[in-house]
């Protein structure tokens, strides 16, 4: 065995377009597809040619205000349909919209974009979703504008993923910069990438942009690809090619980076206190080389950030972060939007109706997923009226968004196809793929004994216990069950107990009944913290002399609060999801190396100032 040289990071440094008229009519599919894969300029911003300007200004034009206003919001709406969804998500749009359906509310507030949530029943399966893109649209063009929609989700992989199985599922952030291959990431944006365009999901809220540096963080932990800068630079860069290149609008997010928080922005207001140079370090290389890829949309974060802005609003009110920093010191012309504008760290300082106004003066372009709509929309209208805001600076939003919108080609044939989707949503290719590039990420960070891999002969009997956390998706899991049943492909013999994250007394007392007469036991760790019983549940496993081999199923930080309880093997593994679970069998079972290396440090649970595996650290066999 051996351990790869530790990469630097900045972490301990620092202390611690489209060419086709807008108007045109129904193209090939060959060239839509080519429109849609036209990269964008270095800036950012779209390369549409000058005519086509012209007419989406003369198209902006015939707008009318109200038309305008709505360009600008991307509303979520209940139900799996546009026009035809269950009662009960008739009845929630009722109460939070005031409308009955997706359509309607197209047709009352011209929103320039949906976002597809699974709780708001909008991503049930791949027909269905294209079913509800393609109504979606029909609504927008039904329109006394036509004009087609933006529709978004947050598909990032790993923790966050909307849209689940039969789809093909990719490792998230943290796992690709524990696999490190730029390679890697690309094609797992595209191939998720081509799949979200196939079922009309045209703008993804991917790929997470921020440096992980505060190991404490309650939001961004594996979501970020790493603590080194220049790392998640790469990966970032990567990512939005991969996406783009399918079609599809890619998002980096939470400008200007929301890395070293120990406040969840959707609970409250985080506050960084990064010097303007440590910032320039630490969180602006990821947003440099997005825009250097020709990101199309950037999103903002709702931090305080004082050395950027001394008024210390949030970013996405801030004028001196969103225009000064973005706009002109990074040189940025493409769509901006904000955080969704539901969540409290956006709501502390003012009021609903007036964060949609403030935003639009900072220079946010897109304005999402407002608590009420109503409210915000109507003061976003008035405040334009009363010349608060002037019609023409929200106009140049507009053009930047129906810019995107050419660029996508949803002028030209804004609906997708079932043949589509069975052609490209979870094809045996993509699935291998990801299978492939899952195993290329998991990291083993203790084996002691090498007692890994596990040998069918002298190992076959296995328990399987721990956490079960919910599916980020809702369509996987519960990662007991399914690192059990991957075993039981893989010729083990093995059983699932779920024993929770806060393992009860019983359920230890069970466990440890459980294990007697097995060969192994196998623990999903989630989140271990000093007081965990998580941690009860690992030393009384060990006790039994029993070989322990747990598995970080969350953040690769648990094997420092596990140390002295006894296991023999540590792995992480990033995200719960089957394709990152499964890729930990056949390493575990030695059917794959374990090639992954910690994209972040892990600091010693006694004393954080000590680093008990560095950047880079991976052990193999």
């Amino acid at each position: 065995m051996h351990h790869r040289p530790s990469r630097r990071t900045l972490l301990t440094a620092t202390a611690a377009t489209a060419a086709a008229a807008v108007t045109g009519g129904v193209v090939a599919p060959g060239a839509v597809a080519a429109q849609r894969s036209a990269s964008s300029g270095p800036s950012g911003g779209h390369h549409t040619s000058a005519a086509t300007t012209e007419r989406l200004k003369r198209l902006i034009s015939r707008m009318t205000l109200e038309e305008k206003v709505g360009q600008l919001f991307v509303m979520r709406v209940y139900g799996h349909s546009a026009t035809e969804p269950d009662q009960a998500d008739i009845d929630a749009n009722m109460a939070e919209i005031g409308v009955r359906t997706a359509a309607e509310m197209i047709a009352k507030y011209h929103v320039g974009g949906i976002i597809y949530f699974a709780w708001a029943h909008n991503t049930r399966d791949p027909h269905q979703i294209a079913d509800l893109s393609n109504g979606i649209q029909r609504a927008g063009l039904a329109g006394p504008t036509p004009l087609p929609l933006l529709v978004s989700t947050d598909q990032e992989h790993g923790i966050v993923c909307r849209v689940g199985e039969p789809a093909t599922l990719m490792p998230g952030a943290m796992a690709l910069g524990a696999g490190g291959s730029r390679s890697d990431a690309r094609r797992a944006g595209q191939i998720a990438g081509a799949e979200l365009a196939a079922i009309g999901i045209n703008q993804n809220y991917a790929p997470d942009a921020d440096v992980n540096v505060n190991p404490a963080n309650p939001v961004i932990g594996v979501r970020s690809f790493g603590s080194d800068p220049q790392s998640v630079a790469g990966m970032v860069a990567a990512q939005v090619k991969g996406y783009q290149s399918s079609g599809i609008a890619s998002t980096a997010k939470h400008f200007p980076g929301h890395g070293d928080t120990n406040t969840d922005s959707h609970t409250g207001l985080p506050v960084i206190r990064h010097t303007r140079e440590q910032w320039a370090q630490l969180d602006a290389p990821p947003f440099r080389a997005a825009i250097a890829a020709g990101i199309d949309s950037i999103m903002t974060a709702h931090i305080v950030v004082p050395a950027l802005d001394p008024a210390e609003d949030p970013a996405t009110l801030s004028r001196p972060i969103l225009t000064g920093i973005l706009r002109e010191e990074l040189g940025y012309d493409g769509v901006v939007v904000t955080d969704s504008l539901g969540m409290e760290g956006v709501r502390t300082k003012y009021g609903d109706e007036r964060v949609p106004v403030l935003a639009l003066q900072a220079g946010v372009d897109q304005l999402l997923n407002p608590p009420n709509l109503a409210v915000s929309w109507n003061a976003v209208l008035e405040a334009v009226k009363s010349g608060e805001i002037s019609e023409a600076r929200i106009e140049e939003s507009i053009l930047r968004i129906l810019r995107l919108k050419t660029k996508l080609g949803l002028f030209d044939d804004p609906f997708v196809s079932h043949k589509g989707v069975d052609r490209t949503v979870g094809t045996r290719a993509h699935l291998a793929a990801a299978d492939r590039i899952a195993e290329r990420t998991t990291t083993l960070l203790a084996n002691d004994g090498a007692v890994l891999p596990l040998s069918r002969r002298s190992h076959k009997n296995l328990l399987v216990v721990g956490a079960d956390p919910a599916s980020p998706s809702g369509t996987t899991g519960p990662p007991t069950t399914t690192l059990a049943t991957a075993f039981v492909e893989l010729g083990y013999a093995a059983t699932a107990l779920s024993t929770g994250t806060a393992p009860t007394k019983a359920k230890i007392d069970a466990a440890v009944a459980a294990a007697r007469g097995k060969d192994a036991v196998i623990v999903g760790t989630y989140n271990v913290s000093a007081t965990s019983s998580q941690r009860t549940l690992v030393s009384a496993l060990a006790a039994t002399g029993i070989p322990v081999i747990t598995v970080a199923i969350r953040n690769p930080y648990d094997i420092a609060q596990l140390a002295g309880t006894g296991f023999a093997a540590n792995l992480a593994t990033y995200s719960w999801t089957d394709v990152e679970l499964r890729a930990a069998a056949r390493v575990i079972a030695g059917r794959a190396e374990p090639e992954g290396t910690l994209p972040v440090p892990v600091q010693r649970a006694d004393d954080p100032a000590q680093v008990l595996h560095p950047v880079g650290y991976g052990l193999t066999y």
